[in-house]
């Protein structure tokens, strides 16, 4: 379960000058409408030290920030694990932000880093493929159809696993997520021609693996 970073045991909080919102830290905030409120105002007062904004940052994007670690670890605890500590840094460097990309941009590309330390720190251990196994026992289900469609996400899961971690990310991002070329650029420090021709052959792949399943 994600919590707010500032509540995590010797988690920094915020601090510096005076913002527009006032002070950093432990200022007391007006409540917001935080749904209705663009990612750039949330940021702006994230920034400010608001709890709230960030709350509905980590609402807005954690979901999708755990799928793409669990894509690159094959884990989802160490997905979970990997998002909270990016969140953290993206809490206590909310302040640096600049807008010059897109605040979802910068959220994955933090994680991106925390997915390359902790591949660095240990091997991963294989995925639990609970969603697989829950989706074919759920009596609420379809069976049949339920189970093949798990088998084959479970199929591309496995092909994803055997491409190198760029390749696999780059996909991730642009076929699961939905990123533009360039923000996927932006995030995996790469240019869009370089992304582009990753994508390119983790299609191939998938396409020539998968092939009995078309």
């Amino acid at each position: 379960m994600l919590v707010h970073p500032s509540r995590l045991p010797g988690a920094p909080e915020i601090g510096g000058s005076p913002a527009a919102h006032g002070e950093r830290g432990g200022r007391r905030f007006p409540p917001l409408d935080a749904p209705s409120l663009s990612d750039r105002s949330l940021a702006v007062a994230a920034a400010a030290g608001d709890r709230g904004a960030f709350d509905e940052i980590v609402r807005r994007f954690a979901p999708s920030m755990i799928r793409f670690a669990e894509s690159m670890l094959a884990d989802h605890g160490a997905a979970e694990d990997v998002v909270q500590d990016s969140l953290v840094v993206a809490w206590t460097r909310i302040g640096d932000f600049r807008h010059d990309s897109a605040l979802r941009t910068w959220l994955f590309g933090i994680t991106s880093h925390k997915v390359i330390d902790h591949r660095r720190r240990r091997v991963p251990r294989p995925g639990s493929d609970h969603v697989e196994d829950r989706a074919c026992t759920d009596p609420r289900t379809d069976p049949p159809r339920t189970c093949s469609d798990a088998a084959f996400l479970a199929a591309v899961y496995e092909v994803l696993g055997t491409m190198p971690p760029r390749q696999r990310a780059c996909w991730v991002l642009r076929e699961v997520d939905g990123m533009r070329v360039v923000d996927v650029a932006d995030i995996m420090s790469m240019t869009p021609g370089a992304v582009r021709g990753q994508i390119a052959r983790a299609r191939a792949t998938l396409e020539a693996r998968l092939d009995a399943w078309t």
